[in-house]
Order: C-alpha cells, then sequence, then structure tokens
C-alpha cells in the first residue's frame, strides 16, 4: 500500500493589473494549449503578499504597480481535481491583488518571465470571459471589474 501524501502549501500572490478597462494578462503555452494566466508567482519567505504580488509583476512584465487592495483569496487542492493522480501534493494558496501601473503601461518586458510565458497582452475586462484564463474560476471575476462589482472574499477551492 502506498504511503498518503502529504501535501506542502506554497503561497502566492497574483496580480490584477488595470489600466483604462484592460487588464494584464501572460499569453502561454501549457501543457499544449494556448492559454492566458494572471502575473504572479510565489512568495519569499518573510516577504509580505502584497510585495510579492508587486515584486513577481515588475519580474514578468517589466511594470511598476501599485497594489491598491486584495479582491480573492483562492485556493488549490490537487488531490481534488483533475489531475489528483499526479498532484495529490499540491496545495496552493494565492492572494489576488488589484493593482494599478505606476509607469507608462505599454513599457512590458520582464527579466524573470516564467518558463511557459509566450507574450503579454492587455485585455480588454469584458471579453475576459471568452479568453482561455487559467484557472477558469477567475474569468467572471476579473468580468465584473468592469462594472465596479467584484465579489471579493474568498474563492475557496477552484480549479
Amino acid at each position: 500500500m502506498d504511503a498518503p501524501v502529504t501535501p506542502t502549501i506554497r503561497t502566492s500572490a497574483k496580480a490584477v493589473v488595470v489600466h483604462d478597462g484592460r487588464v494584464l494578462l501572460q499569453r502561454a503555452n501549457w501543457e499544449g494549449q494556448e492559454c492566458y494566466f494572471l502575473p504572479g508567482g510565489g512568495q519569499h519567505p518573510g516577504e509580505p503578499l502584497d510585495e510579492a504580488a508587486r515584486r513577481e509583476v515588475h519580474e514578468e512584465t517589466g511594470l511598476t504597480v501599485t497594489v491598491d487592495r486584495m479582491l480573492w483569496l483562492r485556493e488549490y487542492i490537487g488531490a481534488n481535481h483533475e489531475h489528483a493522480e499526479t498532484e495529490a501534493s499540491t496545495h496552493r494558496i494565492e492572494a489576488i491583488f488589484h493593482c494599478t501601473p505606476e509607469g507608462d503601461p505599454g513599457q512590458l518586458g520582464g527579466h524573470a518571465e516564467d518558463d511557459v510565458q509566450t507574450g503579454l497582452e492587455w485585455a480588454e475586462l469584458e471579453k475576459v470571459p471568452g479568453l482561455n484564463l487559467l484557472p477558469h474560476a477567475l474569468r467572471q471575476p476579473i468580468a465584473a471589474l468592469a462594472t465596479g462589482q467584484p465579489s471579493p472574499g474568498y474563492l475557496g477551492d477552484v480549479n
């Protein structure tokens, strides 16, 4: 009998960078599909989550941002989802922050892009539900920012 898997919890910070009705997304090729992700990544020990979001956005996009407020908290517990057999040890907790660019939002180009990243794109908030944004559970809440009606809070264990 296999020993039970003990997940390691990884905390990270993601950024919903909004400017002129558009959100900044990373284009990516992940597991054979073209998709989008929010910029962001892992928190360093001793680093506040809002600073992790700011650092990750700068590394991946080249933008310096102001972190305005936390929008959502999302979990992903791999054992509960589609790839449970390979992701049983995965447990991520993501703080997702609303951010605004401090400089020219057209000056993009980070120095530490993710391996799967193929580019950066400003997408209209209203069009986000039609994009292959991962995780899919973020598409509607992000689109709701266009009308000022986001539902803040805990999103749960969503894929």
